[in-house]
């Protein structure tokens, strides 16, 4: 424990003492302030040189929580005094910080509180860096320290600290900037609170509305987003068990490129597939055409609506469902299935009554995802939902349409909110605590149950023929990259590619000629920066929900699913305006992207690796420990190789993403930092689809290499689990007997 309170020790005195205070012009990422001025020039000094170079006095209180500290380390770690320093210090530090952050900005005194008592002056200070970062989670890890040695978490400094920091990132980053937009559900126009103005606005008979029209499927948007969300979680949820199953349990051949192709719909950039839909299925589409022309019919436009938005999000959504259940399905233990089968119950009542019962987490969790992913889904209603409005698009054209009405659009967020809670809960109550292990320390030698006939075959009708469609649709992509008018002139042509990637060899060497270039490098860069720490937040917490108990851990989980449950264009928003002005200045910077990307796509980490640990024995934790190993080597060296599965769903889902993400990031790109949706966008607005089809291809192609990358560099989960008897049940999975003579 003195070693940890060493370390943040050393930490908070580099960022008070050494690093600059204040958040650099260039970024985050920029070191020029090395050799420019630093450490004396105001706008890159140490907060103990602003204090008395640039007479920043405010900053110099916060030396006393650095000081603290010293005195703890001369007393025994059993003594009441050492928690007590370490408490104090850590919260008085980490309060003084907050309180200054926010009450003095770049035009003096921010709060109206302290205009009152001080009178205005021309100090002023801008948004946190390096040096007030460091500070701040210096002073966290103290008190999180003081506080497991008060007690807490049994004085596991692990646990204790990593709760600590959760609740710390996302009350500063999803919290706080979503209040930001919420609280203006309840003020009028003229800016006043007003609880009026949120009835009105939350019982509108547009939200609510029960009467159908000729134009619409079904009745008022808060309807229309629950029907559409129920239908495509339902569906998703089935064909992600069913390209499970495929996968683990038959002897179908291509099943690594069955494996890929399940995953080529995530990895596609924003409204390619509704345009592919549209190519093929709409009014003057490929397929629509041959069977008018087939039998005789008027082409209608059934594409646009409910029908189309479903065919698009299930396509889009069905492999977060694999990608969840894929762990899951591989983790039920064989042995399970093989006593079944020895008490003579055939595959069917076996799958029926063992198999699929533990897959209940897997099954909970990735329905939970679909309907949350459609819920907040803005690309596939935009293209394809024609007078099908949705809470989503409701919510983007009420904050960037004629109507300008933040307001309405918080109300809709509100209910959007309520909906994926009601969801959440749902999932809870059915799942309820019972237990689903079935990985614990024993060896497993077993392989597991084939499946019997008609579920095979039942797989086999439902998923081949959706993986057929999305290879036909592909290649409609694909093919529209090499053509000179997709849908109009089909000549072949290279110049969408050579626009956008374009190279040459100059006298200065390699020039990236091409369009596309920059936005590229840029979101590959922060992808690849925001994907690790992603699965790394993600399956953190997923092991404090699963395998710790504390209070409020209902709120904890709640907490962490709050940013997938809201719309990107609202999270978009809400960081504008939270991340504008001090004490954190981030807007137009690579740092906001990256951080909206984390807490954006943190929640499917949480919930696969919820899914992937609720089948590992706590036996296997116990034993660790038991040995003498704490709680971070035994999560480290025992669980995370277990969650292999768990930890390729993160960082493929969490890069893909990021790469894909636009309703949010919309909102936050800027010119030094523009990312390839909103690149893709502006093509498309401009109408050069060529070129906007080339680039997702080429993007599709980088995603693929690198979900192959992850892969190989992840591996695979051991289980100790016999190959040679899985080859033998393949070949003849008739009785129970056979089970016997193959082991």
């Amino acid at each position: 424990m003195k070693k940890s309170l060493i370390l943040w020790l050393l930490v908070g005195w580099v960022g008070y003492f050494i690093l600059p205070w204040y958040l650099l012009e260039e970024g985050l990422f920029s070191f020029d302030w090395l050799l420019d001025g630093y450490p004396f020039d105001e706008d890159y000094s140490p907060a103990f040189i602003q204090v008395f170079s640039a007479d920043k006095a405010w900053l110099l209180p916060l030396l006393i929580s650095l000081l603290l500290p010293l005195k703890a380390l001369s007393l025994k770690k059993s003594d009441q005094a050492y928690g007590s320093y370490l408490i104090c210090s850590g919260a008085l530090g980490l309060a003084y910080l907050i309180l200054q952050g926010f009450a003095i900005g770049v035009s003096g005194w921010q709060l109206s509180l302290f205009t009152s008592f001080f009178l205005d002056s021309e100090f002023n200070q801008y948004g946190m860096g390096y040096g007030a970062l460091l500070y701040g989670l210096s002073m966290l890890m103290i008190l999180t320290t003081g506080l497991a040695a008060r007690g807490v978490m049994k004085g596991d400094v692990f646990v204790t600290s990593s709760i600590g920091l959760i609740i710390a990132i996302v009350s500063v980053f999803v919290f706080y900037p979503v209040s930001q937009v919420l609280i203006s559900a309840f003020q009028d126009n003229q800016g006043a609170f007003s609880s009026t103005s949120f009835i009105n606005k939350f019982f509108d008979e547009k939200i609510w509305g029960l009467g159908c029209t000729t134009s619409s499927v079904s009745c008022g948007i808060a309807w229309n987003s629950l029907t559409l969300a129920l239908l495509t979680a339902t569906i998703t949820t089935g064909l992600g068990l069913a390209f499970a199953l495929i996968v683990t349990r038959t002897g179908f051949v291509w099943k690594k490129q069955l494996r890929l192709l399940t995953v080529l719909p995530i990895i596609t950039p924003p409204f390619v597939i509704g345009l592919a839909l549209i190519l093929l299925f709409g009014r003057s589409g490929v397929v629509t055409e041959f069977f008018a022309d087939l039998f005789g019919l008027e082409a209608s436009r059934w594409l646009y609506g409910l029908p189309g938005v479903l065919f698009a999000q299930v396509l889009s959504f069905t492999p977060i469902s694999f990608l969840v259940l894929i762990g899951v399905v591989e983790g039920v233990s064989p042995s399970m299935e093989e006593a079944s089968q020895t008490l003579r119950a055939d595959r069917w009542n076996t799958f029926k009554n063992v198999s699929l019962p533990l897959m209940r987490p897997g099954l909970a969790n990735a329905f939970l995802l679909s309907f949350i992913e459609s819920m907040a889904d803005f690309g596939n209603p935009m293209v394809l939902g024609g007078n099908f409005e949705v809470l989503s698009t409701e919510i983007f054209f009420a904050i960037v349409g004629a109507q300008n009405d933040q307001g309405y659009a918080a109300v809709l967020a509100i209910l959007l909110l309520t909906f994926t809670l009601s969801a959440f809960f749902a999932q809870r109550a059915w799942l309820g605590k019972k237990s689903y292990v079935t990985v614990s320390g024993k060896a497993d030698s077993g392989a597991h149950m084939g499946l019997n006939p008609m579920l095979k075959i039942s797989c086999y009708s439902v998923a081949l023929p959706w993986a057929l469609l999305t290879l036909v649709i592909y290649g409609m992509i694909m093919f529209g990259g090499f053509v000179k008018s997709w849908g109009y002139d089909h000549s072949f042509t290279m110049q969408h590619y050579e626009d956008a990637f374009a190279l040459s060899w100059t006298d200065l060497g390699l020039v990236w000629q091409g369009a596309a270039w920059d936005s590229f490098w840029t979101t590959l860069s922060i992808s690849a920066i925001a994907a690790p720490l992603t699965a790394a937040v993600g399956l953190l917490t997923a092991y404090l929900l699963v395998r710790q108990s504390f209070k409020w851990k209902s709120g904890f989980e709640f907490g962490t699913m709050l940013s997938f449950a809201i719309p990107g264009t609202v999270i978009g928003i809400s960081y504008i305006l939270a991340f504008n002005v001090p004490p954190l200045e981030l807007t137009g910077t690579g740092v906001i992207l990256i951080i909206c990307f984390v807490f954006r796509n943190m929640p499917v980490g949480v919930r696969g690796g919820i899914a992937a640990m609720s089948q590992l024995d706590k036996s296997l934790d116990e034993a660790s420990l038991t040995l003498g190993a704490n709680s971070f080597s035994t999560f480290k060296n025992v669980i995370l190789p277990l969650l292999r599965p768990a930890i390729i769903a993160a960082l493929t889902y969490s890069f893909v993403r990021a790469i894909t993400s636009v309703s949010a990031v919309i909102f936050l790109v800027s010119a030094d930092h523009n990312m390839a949706t909103s690149y893709i966008i502006g093509l498309v607005e401009n109408g050069e689809f060529g070129i906007a089809i080339a680039y997702c291809s080429v993007l599709i192609l980088v995603m693929l290499t690198v979900i192959l990358a992850i892969n190989l560099l992840v591996g695979e989960r051991k289980l100790r689990r016999s190959n040679r008897l899985s080859n033998a049940i393949k070949k003849n999975t008739n009785a129970p007997l056979k089970l016997k003579e193959a082991e």
